[in-house]
């Protein structure tokens, strides 16, 4: 198992550090919780969490890696989003009561003999919500009856935002005392500023409630005179908007594009207008070409249920291959929400098989600041995952967290089980149900100051096979308390004393190589000396600063309990100056030894810098629990150093490496990144020595990439590489191009995936989708938009 450092490190760097429980821990809240909430709805459920998917500052559009609390290598739960409830528009309320007074501003204004009203030049009109402006108006003062002459631009009553409602524009209107119903010629109706319906002639009843607008043409392109016709458009013998329920029915529509009849429907078609984000209805189809699957068309169909759930099933139909039916279902509670995805297949892959999968995950937010994750991940098998485009996972977890994050204390546990998909791992004799409880506190001690971390953790795990030795399974109860205190001392030089004491009782079975209880003990004494130090040359600014840090803790104390959460070690910048570099608890540093090392930083006044961190560790003695080809075995540990460069405008790079007195690397790390308005790129190159002790039989060496451009006005292009050279070949490769303009926005991506196994081979895919703008609410993408340019 792989998997407790993450946490174990962070915590105690951070208070060891001063810094508080909840900003060190933010970082890894989305892995505890099992879920996080999308921005767009700041308040109810989406407020439980924080948005942790910022920027980073080095390789922003890679996918973030190491976030998670348990390296497990088990898919993230799916982004849970909730969405604002649909705001209530209530059209024609409360009549307005006699004498209602409506506001009149005008160039100028006239009262004939017969009551009648005439005002003219640049009038506008307030009344009971509405928004009336046009060139010219005349009241008949005996029935209120309005003829108004054009342009005219008018508003619905209680619109929150005229200029991006739905926006009347007419030549000539004759319409009632409240602004809202009647004839309006010439008239052009404008949705959310993105959907324009056009026709000779238009009615508003039901207190604007209703516009029925008959022979019409409805697009959201930008239309030219030079040019009139657009992109596509949609003719109807009539169109008619309900402001209140935000739906546009259309009446035996035809579908042009570049003025070329495509598609027409003898009956009636109604759509969501701009401003709705959930309606029922059928959404954008998407085409899937699979190398595997051949042709196919997802058509989903997605169903509201009430404000607070709704159901998407969406059937997945090829030529001859497939026949899937997927569903996804969300839900948003008071002080949660819940999405569930799943599909159930029959196809020719694997004739007269049944397969499918299925993800869900929830977070809830409990009284006291505790909160509440599940997850379930289920899968008939792992090509099922990669044939159909869902996940690269090969191991799943299903199971609870609970967690309660204040700043000087936290709260974490979980538990549930591993289901491997890997072909070269038996789910009997691997862990597959685990369990893990942690409490941490930081506090300053009051007799001896300074600031102290202390830590209570469960652990248990058990394989399903009853078999000796490889059925083992574990149990441990763990006590760990770090204190530290800082002094400035003379000549700028900062002091540290480090104290600590980690204590474990251990429960094995089914383990004859291993004593049932094992207990053990490691006290930790330690002294650090810093000297910070800061200079100017040039206008540029110099911090160097030098630490030497000297650990002491009694030797052995491991050799008497398997080592399973220790088996991978990192050894970087972040814990030169650790007491202890294992990952988990199986494993610890003992013995006397010495983290000595330099860090460099240049800050230029022009806004660039560059740093350099230098380290190595020292022994008294061969500490056995290293393996000969670790970096950190021997009496000396290999050369860290790493150098890191920020141009201070997006670009970002980091190189680490290790290497021995020999100039013998074991690895080596490059990390590119740069971040612009057209261009966002993340590259790296890995390369790490092979070593048994870590199941590495040979060398890595790997090469990914991820940029998105804009090629041109409205094209962005992403695409993505993987490229294994140390066994000559790539994993995988993918490029995504997208075409946005005002009125419709088009997806194209071309993928391959190299993998060969007994159960997975090489695959191609190709996705194709259109959607049209104007037609409920739509997020934006990366880049530009392409408009159309009107020469005058």
């Amino acid at each position: 198992m792989t998997g407790h450092a993450a946490l174990r490190g962070l915590a105690r760097a951070a208070a060891l550090a001063g810094l508080t429980g909840a900003a060190a821990l933010t970082a890894a809240l989305p892995a505890i919780a099992q879920a996080v909430f999308d921005d767009t709805a700041p308040t109810g459920p989406s407020a439980l969490f924080t948005d942790w998917q910022s920027e980073p500052a080095l390789a922003p559009a890679a996918t973030p890696l190491g976030e998670n609390i348990f390296a497990d290598r088990t898919p993230a739960s799916s982004q849970l989003e909730t969405a604002e409830p649909d705001t209530r528009i209530t059209i024609g309320g409360t009549p307005a009561p006699d004498g209602a007074a409506a506001t009149v501003l005008a160039d100028s204004v006239s009262l004939q003999g017969d009551r009648t009203l005439i005002a003219a030049g640049g009038v506008v009109v307030w009344y009971q919500g509405a928004r009336l402006v046009a060139s010219r108006i005349v009241v008949d003062g005996a029935s209120g009856a309005l003829t108004v002459e054009g342009p005219i631009h008018l508003s619905r009553p209680g619109a929150a935002d005229p200029e991006s409602d739905a926006i009347l524009i007419a030549e000539q209107a004759q319409l009632d005392r409240e602004l809202q119903d009647g004839i309006i010629r010439g008239a052009r109706l404008v949705l959310a500023r993105e959907l324009q319906l056009a026709a000779q002639e238009a009615e508003r009843s039901e207190g604007g409630r209703i516009t029925q607008l008959r022979q019409v043409v409805a697009s959201s392109c930008q239309i030219c005179a030079s040019d009139p016709t657009p992109l596509w458009e949609i003719r109807a013998r009539s169109i008619t908007h309900d402001a209140q329920t935000r739906t546009i029915r259309f009446e035996h529509p035809q579908f042009r594009a570049f003025g070329l009849p495509l598609a027409s429907a003898p009956f009636t078609l109604t759509a969501p207008d701009p401003t709705v984000e959930r309606m029922s209805g059928f959404l954008q189809p998407g085409f899937r070409t699979t190398s595997k699957l051949g042709f196919g068309v997802k058509i989903p169909y997605f169903q509201t249920l009430g404000d607070h759930a709704d159901l998407t099933v969406t059937p997945y139909l090829s030529a001859s291959r497939t026949r899937t039916l997927e569903l996804r279902y969300r839900q948003a509670f008071a002080q949660g929400a819940t999405e569930w995805n799943g599909a159930i297949t029959r196809d020719d892959i694997r004739p007269g098989e049944t397969r499918g999968y299925l993800f869900g995950n929830a977070a809830f937010q409990l009284p006291r600041g505790y909160r509440l994750g599940m997850q379930v991940q289920a899968a008939s098998d792992r090509a099922y995952l990669l044939d159909y485009g869902i996940a690269d996972a090969d191991r799943l977890w299903s199971g609870l967290t609970l967690t309660r994050v204040r700043p000087d204390k936290m709260v974490f546990a979980r538990v549930g089980n591993y289901h491997s998909l890997r072909e070269d791992e038996d789910n009997a004799t691997s862990p597959a149900q685990v369990a893990d409880a942690i409490w941490l506190r930081r506090f300053t001690p009051d007799l001896i100051g300074g600031e102290a971390l202390m830590e209570w953790s469960l652990h248990a795990h058990r394989r399903p096979s009853n078999d000796d030795i490889v059925g083992r399974d574990m149990a441990r109860g763990s006590f760990g308390l770090d204190w530290r205190r800082s002094e400035i001392l003379p000549g700028g030089f900062v002091g540290a004393a480090i104290m600590g004491l980690d204590a474990d009782l251990y429960r094995i079975a089914q383990d004859s190589e291993y004593d049932d209880v094992v207990t053990r003990m490691d006290p930790l004494l330690g002294v650090e000396l810093r000297w910070p130090l800061i200079g100017h040359s040039g206008g540029a600014t110099h911090l160097v600063e030098p630490v030497a840090q000297i650990l002491w803790s009694p030797r052995g104390g491991s050799d008497d309990i398997p080592n399973e959460d220790s088996r991978l070690i990192e050894f970087d910048e972040g814990n030169l100056f650790s007491d202890n570099r294992f990952p988990g608890w199986d494993a610890r540093e003992t013995g006397l030894r010495a983290n000595l090392g330099v860090t460099w930083t240049r800050l230029d006044p022009t806004g660039w810098s560059l740093g350099m961190t230098a380290g190595r560790v020292f022994r008294d003695h061969h500490d056995e629990v290293f393996a000969d080809n670790s970096p950190l075995a021997g009496r000396k540990s290999d050369w860290l150093i790493a150098a890191n460069y920020d141009s201070g405008n997006g670009l970002a790079l980091v190189n680490r490496a290790l290497f021995n007195d020999s100039l013998e690397f074991s690895r080596n790390e490059l990390r590119l990144g740069w971040l612009r308005q057209d261009l966002q790129l993340s590259a790296g190159h890995l390369w790490i020595d092979s070593d048994e002790a870590e199941d590495r039989d040979e060398e890595i060496s790997e090469f990914t990439a991820h940029v998105g451009w804009q090629i041109a006005q409205g094209w962005w292009a992403n695409a993505e590489t993987r490229y294994d050279f140390a066994a000559e070949r790539a994993q995988k490769a993918s490029l995504d191009v997208t075409y946005r303009n005002e009125c419709v926005t088009l997806e194209m991506g071309l993928s391959r995936r190299f993998t060969r196994t007994d159960t997975v081979t090489p695959e191609t895919s190709f996705d194709l989708s259109v959607r049209l703008g104007g037609f409920g609410a739509q997020k934006d993408g990366p880049g530009t938009v392409a408009r159309r340019s009107c020469l005058r």
